[in-house]
């Protein structure tokens, strides 16, 4: 953690502390276990099979001035018994919020969500992503910030002052989901002076429209997103340094609703990463309501993801269609199973992915992720990955 997120960790412990003694906590979270199995050697021989790691992520919330003011305090543990680095701990959430009746004041370590698409979030760059966690990339760092949201009858603009950068995280040396050559956090770059101090910005317009709901955003910073660049120590080993480039970045967001249907719409801009290109997803699902005349709902789904880079994209997501199906039994437990697979379009292979949770009791849940890929070429980004097909089943303890 940078100095500059130390001190405004200090600064917003201090801050209301007379007030918040004054009220009642809610005490919420969840406790985990989870096991992990790993059908193929990984590229690496000293890459496990099997893992077993807990976790322990606790939220502590209260409010005061009649709701106007409020603090949410989220830690998160994981202890691993195979990879160090997954060993970790973090604040997902430890912000304070001022309510006014057309804007409202959020600062602190806080996770802001933009997207709509189901199968690549493109356009979300706020936080960064926490690697170890899952390869999907969708649990996520939190990030300090200053955000005033400014909420009229036209929409809500939102601005961010974001002091700090957070380097993504990355297996160990015992750990999966990393390439034949290792990532080396300690040889990484970046193109400010300032590194990982430098202050980003962010401004962003969201609204709706009868049956559309969009959002359009400017991001200028630190990428969330670090490219690579090979390294050869004096022992000859080869092993892949993170690079942090500034960049301009804007992105737009829509979703319109039309009966049972869902149109999704994602674009973005960038610049500053290499060359200025621009990449964009959508799609839609259809929900069919009682299937059989059950109490079962099926969506069907289909995106398709573009690149301007074409394959010479970083990303896997630039000419690829994305197909599946989620079903929900709409039962007490919440019941649910969703499946898809993303096709390379460029021949490059497919990757299948299930995942389905249910609850048991008030307090029980189970979650089962299972992921697959087949026939990946050298030209995917994901070709580093091809060994890493995973079984993963997670016990969760609310309380």
């Amino acid at each position: 953690m940078s100095n500059i997120s130390f001190k405004l960790l200090l600064a917003f412990l201090s801050l209301n502390l007379t007030a918040l003694m004054a009220f009642e906590t809610e005490v919420s979270g969840n406790v985990g276990a989870e096991f992990r199995w790993f059908p193929n050697e990984g590229t690496i021989n000293s890459m496990p099979r099997e893992s077993f790691s807990i976790s322990f992520k606790p939220e502590f919330y209260s409010s005061w001035d009649n709701g106007k003011q409020s603090v949410l305090f989220v830690p998160f543990f994981r202890y691993d018994d195979q990879d160090s680095r997954r060993s970790h701990a973090d604040i997902r959430e430890l912000s304070y919020i001022y309510a006014s009746t057309d804007w409202e004041l959020r600062t602190g370590f806080r996770k802001v969500f933009w997207g709509v698409a189901e199968s690549n979030h493109l356009v979300d760059i706020i936080n960064q992503s926490d690697a170890v966690e899952n390869s999907d990339l969708e649990d996520k760092l939190g990030q300090p910030m200053v955000n005033l949201a400014l909420i009229q009858d036209w929409g809500t603009i939102d601005l961010f002052v974001l002091p700090g950068f957070r380097e993504r995280t990355y297996s160990g040396k015992h750990g999966r989901f990393q390439p034949s050559f290792r990532f080396d956090k300690s040889a990484v770059e970046y193109q400010s002076a300032a590194k990982d101090k430098h202050v980003d910005y962010a401004i962003r317009y969201s609204t709706y429209i009868d049956i559309i709901d969009f959002g359009v955003y400017h991001f200028w910073g630190t990428t969330r997103e670090p490219r690579f660049k090979s390294n050869v120590s004096e022992s000859g080993q080869v092993t892949l340094a993170p690079v942090y480039d500034l960049i301009h970045q804007s992105g737009l967001d829509l979703q319109a609703t039309v009966e049972n249907w869902l149109f999704k719409f994602e674009f973005l801009r960038r610049q500053g990463q290499g060359s200025t290109y621009m990449a964009g997803v959508g799609g839609f699902e259809y929900t069919i309501v009682g299937v059989f005349e059950s109490a079962l709902d099926l969506g069907l789904l289909s995106e398709y993801h573009w690149d301007e880079r074409g394959e010479t994209s970083s990303s896997p997501f630039n000419n690829d269609l994305f197909l599946g199906g989620r079903l929900a039994f709409n039962d007490s437990s919440d019941s649910q199973i969703l499946a898809g697979v993303l096709s390379d379009l460029n021949n490059d292979g497919y990757f299948f992915n299930i995942e389905a949770s249910r609850r048991f009791g008030s307090y029980w849940k189970a979650e089962v992720e299972f992921r697959l890929l087949v026939d990946t070429a050298k030209m995917n980004p994901l070709y580093s990955f091809r060994h890493d097909d995973v079984l993963q089943v997670e016990l969760l303890r609310y309380f």
